[in-house]
């Protein structure tokens, strides 16, 4: 097998199929190991799952040190991870997570001030990164070609996106609210690399949101990840980097320190930063945690807050923890810092973003949010109207959701050797492969290389969708 091709190919697991095939409502389980036949309905409004099928399959049994090892310091483009470290999501429904929070898109676009609107979008920013909390799991790579639609009236938005790129691996999205007052795109190419003991996933790709009753557009790029303990001890998650959001019509920046843990892991989880005008005068200052919550307040109280801590902190010394940079020793797991559960708020401040609670049986559930169980939900009568690409219907990742891992691994197998088949085949007709609906272009914003949506596939026209799975 060649192991170049192998990380890019579907790294997936086989399903077991039910009778009556993926038609069948095969994940639409309110506890575990239950069904149902129709999907509910409350207040004429359609409900979600609460669970999944099956609860998530241990991987204490399991070390990746073989797999890892010789490749420190390296991109992994050419490892195939054992299944067991998969969450059963595609990496395109693990993006269609950004939109969990989508009441604040709604929320910018009917404030009337620019610094009222880029809160908000800025709130909206941190909060699209909120699900990864505690989330170690990988979402399976997409196939080419693969699609995934999300339709939600009770939050007022579609959204679709599809794999465009297989190397590089490049997902391209586009969502518009139901109400017109938004569009919301992008193209993410996730550079991962192992550092010894953690993966880091730095994000490629810009990001843009339009308001579309202000005529404003929004772009920005996403903090890098951390996944620490990879090897040994107990995994737990960072994001670090500098978010800059930028309104291309007034000129106006949001500037966002995503910490990293530091030394002492006093900085885990904080963010901080502040808006600015386009003289750069700072109009508002942001602080929080990505895993809880986002206040603003004045700048004259935030430095006056700052100013006063500055003098009486006395920080308690713990055992430093490693970062992902630099070299490691592989038989010690990197030290756990301890998390502060609440964010100390500045008197004056206003509350920008709230973390949604977790399902109280999310540990279970590989971690996932509310929003995040309902994703790769197949309700009755869905797969007619579905294209045959959607990620709803790969039977490795419906494998992996009911439990059935030696059938998942299986299938897995059958899968990358379908995708390279197929390759192949092109490669002898001289044929290039054709994106469905999106087309690559220029960021009309930025001017950087981007992918941007064709339209016309929620006009429901599948008759030349490629057979993938």
């Amino acid at each position: 097998m060649n192991t170049e091709e192998e990380f890019f190919d579907a790294v997936t697991e086989a399903s077991q199929k039910v009778p009556g095939g993926l038609g069948s409502d095969t994940s639409k389980s309110q506890s575990v190991g239950k069904t149902e036949a129709r999907p509910p309905q409350e207040n004429g409004l359609q409900t979600h799952r609460t669970s999944l099928p099956a609860p998530m399959f241990t991987r204490s049994d399991f070390s990746v040190w073989s797999i890892l090892k010789k490749c420190i310091g390296l991109e992994l483009s050419k490892i195939t991870m054992p299944i067991v470290f998969n969450e059963p999501l595609s990496f395109l429904q693990r993006i269609t997570e950004y939109m969990e929070h989508v009441y604040l898109i709604h929320k910018a676009s009917r404030q009337a001030q620019p610094l009222e609107r880029m809160q908000s979008v800025a709130a909206f920013a941190v909060s699209a990164v909120a699900s990864q909390w505690e989330r170690t799991g990988k979402p399976f790579n997409p196939l080419l070609g693969e699609t995934y639609e999300l339709i939600r009236e009770d939050l007022g938005f579609r959204f679709i996106s599809e794999q465009v790129s297989h190397h590089p691996p490049v997902s391209a999205f586009h969502a518009e609210g139901l109400s017109q007052d938004f569009v919301f795109h992008g193209s993410i190419y996730p550079k991962l690399k192992f550092w010894g003991k953690s993966v880091e996933a730095e994000p490629r790709g810009t990001i843009t949101l339009e308001l579309l009753q202000q005529n404003e557009a929004y772009t920005w790029t996403n903090p890098t990840c951390c996944v620490h303990n990879v090897i040994i001890g107990k995994l737990w998650i960072e994001q670090y980097g500098t978010v800059e959001i930028f309104n291309h019509r007034t000129g106006d920046k949001c500037v966002l320190h995503f910490k990293s843990c530091g030394l002492f892991g006093k900085e885990l989880h904080k963010v901080e930063g502040h808006i600015q005008d386009k003289n750069k005068k700072k109009l508002f200052m942001i602080y929080g945690k990505w895993t809880e919550c986002l206040w603003g307040v004045d700048p004259a109280s935030y430095e006056s807050f700052k100013k006063h801590e500055r003098r009486g902190d006395h920080p308690k010394k713990v055992k430093p923890g490693r970062c992902c940079s630099g070299k490691v020793d592989s038989d010690v797991a990197d030290h756990v810092p301890e998390t502060q559960e609440t964010v100390q708020v500045i008197p004056g401040s206003r509350l920008l973003w709230r973390i949604n609670s977790r399902p109280p049986n999310s540990a279970q559930m590989y971690n996932f949010t509310s929003f995040t169980v309902s994703l790769n939900e197949l309700q009755a009568g869905m797969e007619e109207n579905l294209p045959p690409t959607d990620c709803r219907l790969r039977p490795d990742i419906r494998g992996m959701e009911n439990g059935h891992m030696d059938l998942a691994s299986r299938e897995k197998e059958r899968l990358e050797e379908k995708q390279r088949a197929a390759r192949r085949e092109r490669a002898q007709e001289e044929t290039a492969w054709r994106t469905r609906w999106f087309h690559q272009g220029s960021n009309p914003y930025t001017g950087t290389p981007d992918w941007l949506y064709t339209g016309g596939y929620f006009e429901r026209n599948f008759a030349d969708c490629p057979d993938i799975y």
